[in-house]
């Protein structure tokens, strides 16, 4: 249904390094790189960084995230790890949540600009 989402940052080249660690154990990497932007997947982009200078945080009750797919609980698990160590916040540590449907096993953090990202797998179903 979705074919790429972006986000907004205030400093081009931080968020760049941020994501390039944070999604590289949700197996995207950096395949787009021009003056204002950077795009992201694994064989087109399909999660994008755009410039915005003039950006204030992003406030924590707007209530948006974006959650990302990963393939198993330790990429989850490294997801996280990885953006703590990079410079983000956590907004949930790796765990199954409850869920009326399936396992849900998600983590969430929170960029250096305010955006929110989970990421997500469903074990075992």
């Amino acid at each position: 249904m979705i074919d790429h989402i972006s986000v907004g940052v205030s400093d081009l080249d931080r968020a760049a390094r941020f994501y390039e660690a944070t999604l590289a154990p949700l197996g995207l990497s950096r395949l787009v790189t021009r003056p204002a932007t950077v795009g992201f997947g694994k064989t087109y982009p399909e999660f994008w960084i755009n410039l915005r200078a003039g950006m204030v945080q992003v406030a924590p009750e707007s209530g948006v995230h974006i959650c990302l797919r990963a393939r198993a609980t330790a990429d989850v698990d490294a997801f996280h790890a990885v953006a703590l160590q990079a410079g983000g916040r956590s907004d949930g540590g790796p765990g199954l949540r409850p869920h009326d449907r399936a396992k849900y096993y998600a983590a969430f953090i929170i960029d250096p600009d305010g955006n929110r990202i989970e990421a997500v797998t469903f074990p075992g179903g």
